[in-house]
């Protein structure tokens, strides 16, 4: 018969008040849950360090297949342009300015969309890639030109004002004296062109600026508009003589004969129907803002007008910017072809296109 021997405890454990041994369970439990709890806590913590690792990796991706797009593929898709307009990446720079990559899109998108419903025509893909090159490089130029007018602009404290674009737009929409619906003309911006009412101001604030620019530094242009005040005040209004007089310092144009009242011509044929037969207006801005317009009446009736002018074309503003390009101020950040004809900045004609759709 075997006994059991009865448990000696140790003289601490014995001595041990119920508190202590209620201590001691507490402290062993929670000794096995750290061991749950530390390597989990360790888990989470390398989620967040993996997390933020392929986040900065994927924005880096990104970036290089932007650049990609941008630069070398130079994507006019709608993607790339709407980052552009976020993100103010430069496709060039004019002295110390930064040509927006927005706005170059902006403009090259809107030639490309008419070049676009265009390409029905049976035409070589050599020759409307030829087309399509030409029209980038207008683009690029024509936007290099606006925000070397910006920079100028800034300088000179000239400001364009909401006001002056919500005048520039509803002019725009009138077509034949009557003007549309903005409806109906933001159908035609869309449509022809690509354009929203927000880029299609954004145009007519580059193109004011610019006009106002050019105005602003032309000083040969203003002395020469006022020698022609004073000649036709001292020759009863002969556009004539002034023609012989100033030489090739103006342009003397005559329509022959009556025209359409809604002849697209700087805004000669609207202000020539405003005057009485024989009357000559004062110096005027041209509606394409690149120089003074005089302009007398000659004939006219309710639909058509004959008129003579004088024209006084702002040479100041090209002159610097040719000087800006002579002296490897313009960097430009993507390769297009160099064209040999001038390309213009003036913003799109909408009020023309849309006479066209009626």
């Amino acid at each position: 018969m075997s006994l059991k021997l009865p448990v000696r405890k140790s003289n601490g454990e014995a001595h041990k008040t119920e508190k202590e041994k209620v201590e001691e369970r507490r402290e062993e439990v929670l000794s096995r849950g750290r061991k749950f709890k530390y390597p989990l806590q360790y888990a989470k913590h390398k989620l967040v360090i993996n997390t933020v690792l392929v986040a900065v990796v994927g924005v880096i991706l990104l970036m290089i297949v932007g650049w990609i797009a941008l630069y070398k593929l130079q994507d006019t898709g709608d993607i790339m342009y709407r980052i552009s307009t976020v993100i103010p990446v430069p496709v060039a720079k004019v002295d110390d300015k930064d040509v927006r990559f927005s706005d170059y899109l902006m403009t090259a998108r809107s030639t490309l969309t008419a070049l676009d419903q265009q390409s029905a025509l049976d035409a070589r893909e050599e020759d409307f890639k030829t087309v399509e090159d030409s029209y980038k490089r207008q683009a690029l130029t024509q936007v290099e030109e606006l925000t070397y007018a910006l920079k100028l602009g800034e300088e000179l404290g000239i400001e364009v004002s909401d006001e002056e674009i919500r005048v520039a737009f509803d002019e725009h929409r009138k077509v034949g004296g009557a003007e549309r619906s903005e409806e109906s003309f933001l159908k035609v911006l869309s449509t022809n062109f690509g354009l929203s009412k927000a880029e299609y101001e954004r145009m007519l604030y580059l193109s004011l600026m610019k006009s106002k620019v050019e105005q602003k530094i032309d000083t040969v242009a203003e002395q020469i508009a006022a020698t022609v005040e004073k000649k036709l005040a001292e020759n009863g209004g002969s556009f004539e003589q002034i023609k012989e007089e100033l030489g090739d310092q103006i342009e003397y144009a005559s329509t022959g004969g009556l025209i359409d009242n809604k002849n697209v011509d700087g805004g000669r044929a609207g202000k020539a129907m405003s005057l009485e037969n024989g009357a000559m207006s004062e110096r005027f801005l041209s509606s394409n803002g690149d120089g003074y317009y005089f302009v007398k009446t000659i004939d006219k009736n309710e639909m058509q007008v004959n008129y003579v002018s004088l024209y006084i074309k702002f040479t100041e503003f090209a002159k610097r910017f040719e000087l800006m390009k002579i002296a490897g101020l313009i960097r430009e950040y993507i390769e297009l072809p160099e064209l040999d004809t001038a390309s213009t900045t003036e913003p799109i004609d909408a009020k023309e296109e849309a006479s066209a759709d009626e």
